[in-house]
Parts: C-alpha cells; sequence; structure tokens
C-alpha cells in the first residue's frame, strides 16, 4: 500500500482507503486484468471491501479477514457463545489496546519524528502489535521466529515508513472504526467470502450478512490471530482457496 514497505510514501494527504482502492482498479485495468478477486485482512479488508463497491463490475468476489460490521443490535439479547467474547474482546481492545490508534489517527507525524529517529522505538512500537495481537498463549516465539518478526521491523526501518504508514489512520480510521462499532448501510453485492480468526474484531455471520449480501463462504480457523497468514500461512492458504472455490462458483 502507499506508504507501506517498497511502495512510494505519498507526499499530500487524501490517500485514504478510497483513493487506495480506486488506485488499485486503475491497476488492475492497466495490467489487463477484466475480472480479478481481491483478499484482505488489516487496512486490505476495508481496501478490498471499498474495491468491491467501486469496482463490482470487474471484481469477482472478495476474501476478507474479517468482514467489518457492527453487532446487530436486536441480536443483543440472544447472542451466542461466540458472539458474547467476540464482544467482551472488542470491549477488551478499546478499553487496553487502542492508544496506538489513538496517536496515529491524531498526531501520526509527531510520533513518526522518534520512530524514524529511533529503531529500538520502532521495534519496540510494532513488537508490541506481534506480542499483543498473535494467536500465541502468550508465547509470540512459538507462532514466529524472531528473524520473521525483525524481517518486519527492518522493512519499515530500512525504508523509512514509519510515519508514512500511520498517516493512513489519520485518513481514514475513522471510516473504519464505525464500520465494526456504529455501523453502515453500505451494501457489499460482490460474492463475498470470510475467515475470521482469532483477532479483533469478530463478527458472527449473522452479523455480516446484514452488509454484505451474497456471502459464499465463512470460515472460522482454528489457529491464527490478527496477523493470520504469518502465523499460520498453511491454514490461511486453505481458507483462501475454499473461499475463492466458493466466489467462482454461481450461487445457487
Amino acid at each position: 500500500m502507499p506508504g507501506y514497505g517498497f511502495s512510494s510514501r505519498p507526499e499530500e494527504t487524501g490517500w485514504g482507503i478510497e483513493r487506495i482502492a480506486a488506485a488499485w482498479a486503475v491497476l488492475m485495468a492497466r495490467l489487463g486484468y477484466s475480472r480479478y478477486g481481491a483478499s484482505g485482512g488489516d487496512w486490505g479488508t476495508s481496501i478490498s471491501t471499498i474495491l468491491g463497491l467501486q469496482d463490482a463490475e470487474h471484481v469477482l468476489g472478495i476474501h476478507l479477514t474479517p468482514p467489518l460490521v457492527s453487532p446487530e443490535a436486536t441480536t443483543l439479547d440472544d447472542l451466542t457463545s461466540t458472539e458474547q467474547a467476540g464482544l467482551d474482546a472488542l470491549a477488551s481492545a478499546a478499553a487496553t489496546g487502542s492508544g496506538y490508534a489513538a496517536v496515529h489517527s491524531t498526531r501520526p507525524q509527531t510520533l513518526g519524528y522518534a520512530l524514524f529517529d529511533s529503531p529500538v522505538g520502532q521495534a519496540a512500537w510494532i513488537f508490541e502489535k506481534f506480542v499483543s495481537w498473535t494467536d500465541s498463549d502468550g508465547d509470540i516465539f512459538s507462532v514466529l521466529s524472531r528473524d520473521q518478526i525483525l524481517d518486519n521491523i527492518s522493512l519499515y526501518w530500512l525504508t523509512g515508513t514509519g510515519a508514512s504508514s500511520m498517516r493512513l489512520y489519520w485518513e481514514s480510521f475513522a471510516t473504519v472504526d464505525g464500520w465494526f462499532t456504529l455501523g453502515t448501510g453500505e451494501a457489499v453485492h460482490v460474492p463475498t467470502g470470510a475467515a475470521v480468526f482469532r483477532d479483533v474484531p469478530r463478527p458472527s455471520r449473522r452479523w455480516a450478512e446484514r452488509r454484505f449480501l451474497d456471502i459464499r463462504y465463512w470460515g472460522e480457523p482454528e489457529r491464527g490471530g490478527h496477523f493470520a497468514a504469518f502465523e499460520q500461512p498453511e491454514i490461511f492458504a486453505r481458507e483462501l482457496r475454499a473461499s475463492f472455490r466458493a466466489l467462482t462458483t454461481p450461487a445457487e
């Protein structure tokens, strides 16, 4: 994405999820693809969803980990145990783990100078999220090796994208946060597949069906947290394949 890794760093404001999705649609057209699918987690979830809204003529389907929707108010008196656990995890994250997002979305440039100046600071800022967000039962190195984690952190440090990667929060976090806390009436009609890992948020299918009107596949994998493709690549690949098999099968 713009501002991350080896991509260019935006030199102007306005590079939110809508503009990134539009740029990717143009990219796919210039590469000659008249039909394509999109898969995403974290920011990629939001961008893939926007692609399905903006370029439905060419998007054959989207695979989301997870789809972003708010709890359905009419179900709050009849929650399943899984739904209650998802709401508890969301409340805990809001109470004790959301400080980074508040800084990213309000003062990214201020923090950016510190991260750009200190490799230790950059490492600490990212490593804490690996510890908090992986499905590792408190033992991060049972899931990811030190080299894997350092590779990821080094990518931010060596490309100088600590600040530019945070600016996407300034551009779009309020929009995305609203999707899974307040809800939205913007329905998604393209075929959709989903894998809900042990992550936050953790919506149920009945909540997701209010926004995503053509869900072809729904998976709740046995392992994997926020960085599912990194933590459990075989499980993630299994879910991705199952999802796109369903997405490319005509609906009954």
